[in-house]
């Protein structure tokens, strides 16, 4: 069972754990379609593991007030929406000695990048990321069928999920953006695949660089095309991908590259269907001095077919470049014994000239008791970029979590 060691942590195996939390935020600038707060979360979570003879369990489940929607009857599981959120409920066996199975509800992830995504085709939840709620709840959860199998060297890892898993993306409900047709009174809404999908990655280690080979069948994860009539939908996607990982001079550099086929649209010349990319990333990690690191990354998206693209977008959408560059920095500093955490992690793109920033204070007043603090900044030329078009959603926030 090594390749799912170290994926729960806070709670020993048969015991109980988990948290209480309060969580306040607001805009920085009035946006006349959302509500000043960001987010109003009071929020208790409630996570055990253990073992049944040859069998491990995990179970956390979070207990949410959602002051922005506190409509408590709306559960929806997908969404993350309504009063209770399932995290994980799942069960880890071997029944072979060169397999292991874990089956049922789940975080996933994998690929090279940090915040920055290829391979990783799990779902992601874009509303908490943005919002200012936890690192941690920008990976949601999936309902699948995780097997990893070991061949000498080489592992490899094959997800199946029975049902659509998409992204928790933004559909207007907490913010604003381009064209500003969505709102919480009117959110974006969408035809949800009714399909599941498979992720495959094969990896090994050729000296000492980690290398993997990646593949995924299934659909694009957050609405990547619409009806006429303006209704969301998520096309079909096919992805193959690799990277690479391994020391370089005094830290850590990775690669990574992978090709995007919306299948749907395979010539480009359908404007209501996204148009296939390749992506490619170059990474690299050092620690500067004791407690202080720092991560730097290049990613670019080249948009395929673009001349039909070009000919073909419909009026009054936004054009987007052939070449879409983003250039991220993170710098980690800790302070007083290392109970006090300073981050920060800065996307900028020089084609869009538009960036984010991610700001962080954490303070561990105690081993149960965490303060923290921090801002999720946009800026950008003009509100039609894909950052820039976020000005108006600018935040900061505070939460206090108490650990059991």
């Amino acid at each position: 069972m090594g390749v799912f060691t170290g994926v729960f942590t806070g709670v020993n195996a048969g015991e109980w754990g988990g948290f209480i939390e309060g969580r306040l935020g607001t805009r920085l600038q009035e946006d006349p379609l959302e509500k000043q707060a960001s987010v109003e979360d009071l929020r208790a979570q409630v996570a055990t593991r253990g073992f049944l003879g040859p069998v491990d369990y995990d179970l956390c489940v979070d207990f949410l007030y959602n002051g922005l929607n506190p409509d408590l009857e709306d559960v929806n599981l997908e969404t993350g929406n309504g009063w209770i959120d399932l995290r994980s409920a799942n069960i880890l066996w071997a029944p072979v000695p060169w397999m292991d199975l874990k089956i049922g509800r789940q975080t996933l992830t994998w690929g090279t990048g940090d915040l920055v995504f290829l391979n990783d085709l799990f779902p992601k939840d874009w509303v908490s990321f943005f919002n200012g709620r936890d690192v941690e709840y920008l990976k949601a959860p999936s309902d699948a069928v995780y097997s990893a199998m070991y061949f000498g060297d080489w592992i490899v890892d094959l997800v199946w999920s029975p049902r659509a898993d998409t992204d928790r993306y933004l559909d207007g409900t907490y913010m604003s953006f381009y064209p500003f047709i969505f709102t919480a009174d009117d959110p974006l809404q969408t035809h949800r695949p009714h399909s599941g999908d498979a992720s495959l990655r094969v990896k090994t280690t050729l000296g000492d660089v980690e290398t993997a080979l990646y593949g995924y069948y299934g659909f694009w994860k957050s609405p990547a095309g619409f009806t006429a009539e303006g209704v969301g939908l998520f096309p079909d996607l096919q992805v193959v991908g690799a990277s690479a990982l391994t020391p370089f001079a005094k830290g850590i550099g990775n690669v990574e590259v992978a090709y995007y086929n919306s299948s749907e649209d395979s010539d480009g010349s359908n404007p209501m269907i996204q148009n296939s990319e390749a992506r490619f990333l170059l990474g690299y990690q050092q620690e500067l001095q004791t407690d202080l690191s720092m991560g730097v990354q290049a990613y670019s998206e080249w948009l395929q077919d673009y001349e039909a693209y070009t000919e073909n977008i419909q009026p009054g959408e936004r054009l987007r470049d052939e070449w879409r560059q983003l250039l991220t920095l993170r710098l980690t500093w800790f302070q007083m014994n290392q109970t006090l955490m300073l981050s920060s992690f800065i996307f900028y793109s020089p084609t869009e000239v538009d960036g984010y920033a991610r700001l962080l204070a954490e303070y561990k007043w105690s081993d149960t008791l965490t303060l923290s603090a921090g801002a999720n900044i946009f800026a950008g030329e003009n509100m039609e970029s894909f950052f820039g078009q976020f000005q108006d959603n600018t935040n900061m926030y505070v939460a206090l979590r108490r650990w059991w």
